[in-house]
């Protein structure tokens, strides 16, 4: 079971469509009641978040009868919901607004994720930029793309290229959610990266890592609608998805530390660098 062609588009459009009427209007428009905390201070949900969440479930629910739907304030509710994607026949992953600590601080810089997974494996993923309304986008066996409202679509692949030494490579990493002892021995070794920076939103994270902006992106937290449209994007474009340990990413994962690198070397070689740090 895939996904057809026509419900893709279909998909798509529907997300444009929802991000246009329920986030835009509310970016840099928020009140202070709009917005709300959830496990940490700076861990936030807001209006505009509930209402796409909501809109995009029951448009899966048109388009994809019977899927099961994980959004991520769906489960933040309920966390049970996630455990059923195991299983599911299918699923459909929702980040309704990805980067909301940006997007509730009037930064530009967040976007909407979606994936599509049948018996616990990503097939298909989306990443949306509401504010450019363009998007990247992947089939499982199929490549990986980028595409927009206007302008031809062109496909996404990463250069081969010779190894570079570490001190010559650059990352996303999210170092705020390494916790304690792990954090202080990983900042030990990002000082010996040339950059690692980090967007506070997965979404554009891995759309410049797929262009070339970075060589890898590591992350502790396994939430999967962060993750699971990027992933397949990045395995599609001829790059890898681990967790350090060597498992290879799922988005029914839910602990280790994932590493994404633009090609196999890169990636043997981030994980030799970190040895030691988990």
């Amino acid at each position: 079971m895939s996904l057809s062609a026509e419900v893709e588009v279909k998909l798509i459009a529907a997300v444009r469509r929802i991000a246009a009427e329920e986030i835009l209007p509310r970016f840099r428009a928020l009140d202070p009641a709009d917005i709300a905390t959830k496990s940490r201070h700076d861990d936030l949900v807001t209006a505009a978040d509930l209402a796409a969440e909501k809109r995009l479930a029951e448009a899966v629910s048109e388009l994809l009868p019977g899927a099961v739907v994980v959004g991520e304030e769906a489960v933040s509710a309920d966390p049970s919901i996630r455990d059923q994607m195991a299983d599911a026949d299918r699923a459909v992953i929702i980040d309704p607004v990805d980067g909301t600590w940006n997007f509730a601080h009037g930064v530009r810089t967040f976007g909407v994720m979606v994936a599509v997974a049948e018996k616990g494996e990503t097939v298909w993923g989306l990443i949306y930029d509401p504010l450019g309304d363009d998007w990247t986008v992947a089939a499982r066996g199929e490549g990986a793309r980028f595409a927009s409202g206007e302008g031809p679509e062109f496909p996404l692949a990463f250069v081969a290229r010779d190894a570079r030494p570490i001190g010559n490579t650059m990352g996303y990493v999210h170092s705020y959610l390494f916790k304690g002892e792990e954090r202080r021995r990983l900042f030990a070794r990002l000082a010996e990266f040339h950059k690692t920076d980090a967007l506070h939103c997965s979404a554009h994270e891995y759309r410049l890592f797929l262009q070339g902006a970075v060589d890898f992106c590591l992350s502790p937290v396994m939430n999967p609608w962060d993750h699971a449209p990027g992933c397949l994007m990045a395995v599609e474009a001829g790059g890898v998805a681990r967790l350090l340990d060597g498992r290879p990413y799922a988005p029914t994962v839910t602990e280790g530390r994932l590493l994404v690198a633009r090609d196999e070397a890169t990636w043997a070689a981030v994980a030799a660098h970190l040895d030691g740090v988990s």
